[in-house]
């Protein structure tokens, strides 16, 4: 099984329910939304570090307001002991400040921190809205000595998935690739959140794709337990998975059987992730 880190929403009341239902050796990424800001991203970020977590806050280049709050943001995961960010373009139509795409960021955070900060960067193997392909591989190819690792966009496909990791092998890209995973979760909540997350593309796509939309998006609940199985099929070529929990945190009792029904899966994803962290 791949390590496993979870993706949650900083909404009202996560850091309770984190610290209530997962375990603290657990690594948390801390996504942000054009409409809540980096500023709730970094309070629940500093939070859950200091309750012990090993976290990784979303750092959206067009949300930041200038240099002056992203040093503000990197002297605030210095004391809280976060080592890692997540550096995004983001989706804010009008950008806040200077930065129009992660790179002048990545190269800020790297002046910043003399090169100790960490930072993640995203890929896309549907392809982006706004940017030609081509242009997304250069972008990569432009940022993997400021990067450590890339993560993909939300993905429902293993061989798209795959064949991305090896066209960024073959284009020159040789960062480690984790894979954007959807956790278990409800159906209606999985169509409900996926634009705000970013990730309507897509269901776009599945939407075009039928026979594949009809079993992933059939039933009450979405179930990645497939998708994790295919993507298994050639090891080696994804690093990890980065699961996208949409904050479905409940534990379930433990049992023989745990990994086997989608409404355990989520639980035992986590379950992986605090032990391979």
């Amino acid at each position: 099984m791949f390590p496993t880190r979870i993706e949650i929403i900083p909404s009202e009341g996560i850091v309770e329910q984190v610290t209530a239902l997962v375990p603290l050796s657990t690594t948390l990424t801390v996504t942000c939304l054009p409409h809540h800001g980096i500023e709730r991203t970094m309070r629940a970020a500093v939070q859950l570090s200091l309750h012990g977590y090993s976290v990784i806050p979303h750092l959206a280049a067009r949300s930041l307001p200038g240099r002056v709050e992203l040093t503000e943001i990197l002297r605030d995961c210095d004391v809280a002991g976060i080592g890692e960010v997540f550096v995004i373009g983001g989706d804010r139509k009008q950008q806040a400040g200077p930065y129009g795409s992660a790179l002048p960021v990545l190269e800020d955070i790297a002046q910043y921190t003399g090169g100790v900060m960490r930072a993640g960067v995203a890929g896309y193997p549907e392809g982006h809205p706004s940017v030609g392909a081509l242009d997304l591989v250069d972008a990569l190819l432009a940022k993997q000595h400021l990067a450590t690792h890339v993560v993909t966009q939300m993905c429902f496909s293993a061989p798209k998935i795959l064949d991305y990791a090896a066209l960024l092998r073959r284009e020159g890209v040789q960062l480690p690739v984790w894979a954007g995973v959807a956790g278990a979760v409800p159906r209606t909540k999985l169509v409900s959140l996926a634009a705000q997350i970013g990730v309507g593309s897509s269901l776009k796509f599945l939407s075009r794709k039928g026979p594949l939309a009809r079993k992933l998006l059939s039933g009450d609940r979405y179930s990645p337990q497939s998708l994790l199985t295919d993507l298994q099929s050639q090891p080696g070529s994804i690093a990890g998975i980065h699961l996208y929990s949409f904050n479905n945190l409940d534990a379930v009792p433990d049992g023989p059987d745990q990994a086997l029904t989608p409404a355990a899966l989520q639980p035992a994803l986590i379950r992986r992730a605090t032990r391979d962290n």
